[in-house]
Formats: structure tokens, sequence, C-alpha cells
């Protein structure tokens, strides 16, 4: 279970922050790299879509200042989202500019990545990624990917349904390249217990939400810090593909979380009310209820590696008492 070189001795913790819809940007990008773990962004953030020029050169230059200044510092590579499916008419454009900049780090979702992985691959570049399932893991690992997300229950936005006990050991038998695991990961104990599961890496987003550099609106981060396991449902509704949602924010859209309509669109018209996943409907993982704080990207960094170190401590102490 070897990491790609471009992330070996360059992690201060095993974690790659989730790309997000609307919140990741590059400063929540740039403060997760420099804090010593991978900090990404999907594409499709960068509206319109001459803006991505100006952030990918905005976020390599700062990590190359940074590691001028600061050079026994571990400081991680960044990531980019890209989203495989048809629907995405702006991939090749994007994709180009992350060959410009040599992005180290490509995250697909959707559909197996295809001829994408060869142009990545070309300039050096790693390419992981999203699963949900067994079926979708072997048709990415065909497709020439370098790592899978095992995006499994819990999870925040759109997330699969299979327990990270059930997949992780599945998908151990066939792949032992890296493997991130998502899924409820909150805390440095939840990187630790991924790990202890067979997964590398942890991959977490919901708890990178509630952090000062993140673009999302202060409502939405409250609700993060004040909400709770039970406050979490997962939905079709709302983008036709099953996620996880914060009631509060259904809620406040003027919606019943318990008695969602059946139809699986986009979106919804409901008076003169126009709803939509992500802008009016906040996604968060299971999670939620380990939140406590809205923290800079570094001091929760800081904290989690504590937690980490805590857990693993944990773990040396239970395993000397069993040997």
């Amino acid at each position: 279970m070897a990491l790609p070189r471009s992330l070996q001795d360059k992690l201060a913790l095993p974690v790659i922050g989730a790309p997000m819809f609307i919140v990741s940007n590059p400063d929540l990008v740039i403060a997760q790299c420099t804090s010593g773990v991978v900090g990404s962004f999907p594409a499709l953030n960068a509206r319109p879509k001459e803006l991505l020029d100006e952030w990918l050169s905005r976020i390599t230059d700062a990590l190359q200042r940074y590691r001028a200044a600061h050079p026994t510092a571990r400081v991680a590579p960044f990531a980019v989202n890209q989203i495989i499916h048809q629907s995405n008419d702006r991939l090749d454009h994007d994709i180009e500019l992350c060959v410009k900049y040599r992005a180290p780090l490509i995250i697909t979702s959707l559909r197996a990545p295809g001829e994408v992985v060869a142009r990545i691959h070309q300039y050096g570049g790693v390419v992981f990624h999203d699963v949900t399932n067994v079926r979708h893991a072997e048709k990415a690992l065909e497709a020439g990917v370098d790592g899978l997300i095992l995006v499994c229950a819990g999870a925040g936005g759109h997330a699969g349904t299979l327990s990270p006990l059930a997949l992780v050991g599945e998908v151990r038998r066939f792949f032992d390249g890296p493997i991130i695991l998502s899924g409820a990961i909150t805390t440095g104990q939840g990187i630790a217990a991924a790990q202890a599961l067979g997964a590398d890496l942890a991959y977490m987003g919901t708890r990178f939400i509630a952090t000062r550099e993140a673009n999302a609106d202060a409502r939405y981060k409250d609700m993060i810090v004040n909400c709770s396991a039970k406050d979490i449902i997962y939905s079709p509704f709302f983008s036709g593909v099953h996620g996880n949602y914060l009631k509060p924010s259904i809620a406040a859209a003027g919606l019943d979380p318990e008695n969602l309509p059946t139809a699986d669109k986009s979106a919804m018209n409901f008076g003169s009310t126009r709803v939509k996943a992500w802008r009016d409907i906040w996604g968060a993982g299971q999670g939620v209820g380990n939140i406590h704080d809205v923290l800079p990207v570094a001091e929760l960094v800081a904290r989690l590696k504590h937690e980490y170190q805590v857990a693993l401590d944990a773990l040396a102490s239970a395993r000397t008492a069993y040997a």
C-alpha cells in the first residue's frame, strides 16, 4: 500500500480535503496544503471557466512561495476534481489547464475517466477516482486510475450506502494500491480508524466546511456546528442522485424534510422559490455531531494531528495488552 511519489513525505496528516461544490476555493486549498493535508476543489467552482486559469496560477504560486519560505515544512500537493460526464461541456478545457499547470492530483467523479487518465499520466500526474461499490472500483481500475476513493455510508453530499467495514475489505481483495476512505470522518480518531480498516488516507469534507477559509455561508457553518447525525437526511430529490443533506436547510427552504416529493430533478419550483442542492440545500455527512466550532484550517489540522496521535497511542496500548 504505497502512496504515489508526489504524496510521499509531503503530508503532515494522512488526509485529503474533499472537493466541495461552491465551498472549496483557493483560500481553502492553500490553507489545507500549507497545513500538510491535500487541498482540493472542483474545477466547476471556477466560474466562468476562464477563472480556472487564475485559480491554478494562484494556488501553484502560493505553494511554491510557501515551500521556499518554509523548506522543512511538509507542504501537501493540491488536487482538482473533474466531473467525467457528458453534461460537463467544459471538461476538455479544464483538463488542458490542469495539464498546463501540471496539477499533481486529479480526482475524477461519476464515470470511469477513460482517456483523461492518459493525459494526466503524460506529465506525471496522479488520478484518484470516486467509487461507491465494487463494480465501480473495478471499472475505474480498468481505466487505469492510480487510486480509489471509497465514498461510503455517512459521507456528505453524494454518498454510497455501503459500510466502510464491508467496502474496504472487498476492494483490498483485488487492489493493493492507494485507498482513500470517505464517510463521516471528522476527527483524528476517525483518520486512525480509516487506516486500521486498511485505507491509506482519510477523505474529509464536512469538517472543512466549518473553517474560516471555506467559501460557505456563515449560516451553513453554524448549522453544521449545531447539528448532529439525526439532522442528516439521505435523499435523491435535490440532484437526482442520493445525497446526505442537513434537514434544517431543507426546512428553511420551505420544504418538509420528512415528506419530500418523490420527483428526482435537479431543481424544482415551489411557488416563487427555486430550490437547488448546494446553494439552498446544504450537504453534510453524518459526522456533524463531532463538529463543535469554526476554526482556521491550520488550527483544525493541528487538533486533528493531536487526536490522531492519541488514537495511535491507544491502539498501540491495546495491541500490547492483547499480545
